[in-house]
């Protein structure tokens, strides 16, 4: 374990991601890893779930990769300062699509306080019906996800850690894997709702 590790300057990673190829990967995983400690504080300051965080933050990491390699980062701020701010940006996007009130509409009775005033028999039957078709609606809506997406969720359902993962696709790495996840499960999740 190296306790002095150099971290990269902001012009070592802006440089590494404009290089592109293998230096640009490596660049792409210290710049996840430099501010990932951002996921453990979004979810202490914004009140917010570490899932939730942790797909905000890869957004953003994504977010000033895409702005450094087109320009629209200028430099007149650090690096910190600006992944900060669209942290918290994306934050925020989380918290106000969580709170409006289209999502309450679709609160009227809970099924289980329905399930709770039939007979025991009809009860179990119901339950079956309403897991199978949730199952068969999972599949469908992975199948939409594309072929990398749908292998990594189910790899992940079945127990494999973002290490396995990242060797069974050929990841960099397994934060790179755990980032792609969290983000098809992000898809799926849309998809879903």
């Amino acid at each position: 374990m190296r306790f002095f590790a150099r971290q990269p300057t902001d012009s070592d990673l802006i440089a590494g991601l404009e290089a592109g190829g293998v230096q640009r990967r490596q660049c792409e995983n210290r710049l996840y890893q430099k501010y990932a400690y951002l996921i453990a504080d979004g979810a202490r300051k914004h009140r917010l779930g570490e899932d939730d965080c942790a797909s905000a933050y890869s957004d953003t990491v994504l977010t000033v990769i895409e702005n450094v390699l087109a320009g629209r980062f200028e430099g007149r701020s650090e690096l910190k300062t600006y992944i900060y701010q669209i942290f918290t940006n994306k934050c925020i996007d989380l918290i106000r699509k969580k709170s409006t009130l289209r999502d309450r509409v679709h609160d009227a009775i809970s099924l289980d306080d329905s399930l709770l005033q039939l007979p025991d028999s009809a009860r179990s039957v119901v339950q079956q019906l309403i897991a199978q078709s949730d199952v068969e609606r999972l599949r469908k809506l992975i199948g939409t996800l594309g072929d990398k997406c749908r292998e990594m969720i189910l790899a992940w359902g079945e127990g494999y850690s973002d290490e396995e993962i990242a060797r069974q696709l050929n990841y960099n790495t397994a934060s790179v894997a755990k980032t792609s996840r969290l983000r098809c499960l992000e898809r799926l999740r849309d998809l879903y709702k």
